[in-house]
């Protein structure tokens, strides 16, 4: 276009300039008109509000009570009886629930319930976290452990699929169980806490691979750890010098930011580097209370990612995780990874096609911001590793060039030579 139009004036230009900027402002009116619908915990911030006092009531407790992530874990919905109390449920989704239940464990925080519509059960947040009779039909094939890690433990506490980096499990508790859970297997009937020699032998394991410089502590959600032992665990780590940075697994951020404490904070800054990846699946989980947790976070210097899942029926939907991406950012939380749901024995009516993945993706890619878009992921099964998954934009190559397509679809020659 500059060549073509060197001999045009100033005005004609801005003409085009003004064209082209119509053209762009239509690309993106379906998501504009669809965005006027999609629920975000912003949006229906009252309505979680009056949940909230409604679930306050039934259990007898006040704000404060709410604000004391202890009182969140101790407070567990885990029964169908205790949740039929603040959601609207049919007998039939009753009888469902305790149904699975009688396979399955199941538990969700008040916080997480409070998300919850009370009145309609495809509820986004209902599907990540009240069992489903579909769990019990399986109709793909699935596996209990599809990523293999009882396979790749060379010490306690350690799963070990890269060259350079590993993680310690160091809990299988977590505020709320998702129903699309990778480890569902491990969630079992007790909470339960890796032992403090179980952890040292796992940061012995670290001290003898020099070749290991990035830990990823998680679980369960490494965050339902005590301040104390979180603090033990990372001062452990900063004596390995060959261990450059610490990262956290953790979906309390989404499901409980209560646990985000002044404290907890302060434990984590004395660590620097250390990162926290977190799971966002639905705008609706980026409420008030979470931006209060990540800037708490952002103010003690940890930088933020989120690992949503693809999960038919909640994100599926290009518009959908658009938003949810600019939700994130606007909590100062970075999209980093979109992962495929895993073939885990009870969660084959989360997945998806591939195919879904690649729209999502090519919905993005130009349409919004690069900040705001993460990796499509396939963990690839029996242990081998994250593979990303892209739209093609390299179409052919010729000796002196390439031919690539644009965000738009447009194909165009591009000159591929060395001085």
């Amino acid at each position: 276009m500059q060549n073509k139009g060197k001999n045009l004036t100033p005005e004609e230009k801005r003409q085009l300039a003004l064209k082209r900027a119509e053209e762009l402002k239509e690309r993106i009116s379906d998501f504009l008109e669809a965005s006027k619908n999609i629920e975000t915990g912003l949006k229906l911030a009252d309505q979680i509000e009056e949940n909230k006092r409604r679930i306050l009531n039934y259990l007898n407790a006040t704000e404060e009570d709410w604000q004391d992530w202890r009182w969140q874990m101790r407070n567990r919905f885990e029964t169908v009886e205790a949740l039929a109390n603040v959601i609207n449920l049919t007998e039939q989704e009753i009888e469902d629930i305790k149904r699975v239940s009688k396979k399955y464990r199941w538990a969700a925080v008040p916080y997480y319930v409070s998300l919850m519509d009370p009145d309609n059960p495809n509820c986004p947040i209902r599907k990540q976290a009240i069992p489903s009779i579909l769990e019990l039909n399986d109709v793909l094939d699935v596996d209990d452990d599809p990523m293999a890690e009882e396979f790749t433990s060379p010490a306690p506490c350690i799963t070990r699929r890269y060259p350079d980096r590993l993680i310690i499990n160091v809990t299988n508790q977590c505020s709320m169980y998702c129903r699309h859970c990778q480890r569902r297997r491990n969630i079992g009937e007790v909470d339960r806490a890796r032992t403090t020699k179980e952890i040292e032998e796992a940061i012995k394991y670290i001290e003898n691979n020099p070749e290991i410089r990035d830990v990823l502590i998680t679980g369960g959600d490494a965050f339902l750890l005590d301040d104390d032992k979180i603090d033990w665990i990372l001062t452990k780590l900063d004596r390995i010098e060959h261990v450059e940075i610490k990262r956290f697994g953790s979906r309390t951020l989404a499901t409980m930011p209560q646990r985000i404490t002044d404290d907890l904070c302060a434990v984590l800054e004395r660590h620097h580097p250390v990162y926290v990846n977190t799971q966002f699946n639905h705008p609706k989980e980026v409420t008030k209370e979470v931006l209060v947790a990540t800037d708490k976070l952002a103010k003690a210097g940890v930088p933020l990612g989120n690992q949503a899942v693809l999960l038919k029926s909640i994100n599926n939907d290009p518009h959908v995780m658009k938003k949810l991406c600019h939700e994130l950012l606007k909590a100062r939380i970075k999209p980093y990874y979109l992962f495929h749901a895993k073939a885990v024995t009870g969660t084959s009516h989360f997945i998806t096609r591939i195919e879904e993945g690649i729209e999502i993706m090519e919905k993005m890619r130009g349409y919004t911001s690069g900040l705001a878009i993460p990796t499509y992921i396939i963990n690839a099964p029996q242990g081998f590793g994250k593979t990303p998954i892209l739209p093609e934009y390299l179409i052919s190559a010729g000796k002196d060039y390439v031919i690539i397509r644009n965000w738009e679809g447009k194909m165009m020659k591009y000159v591929n030579k060395e001085n």
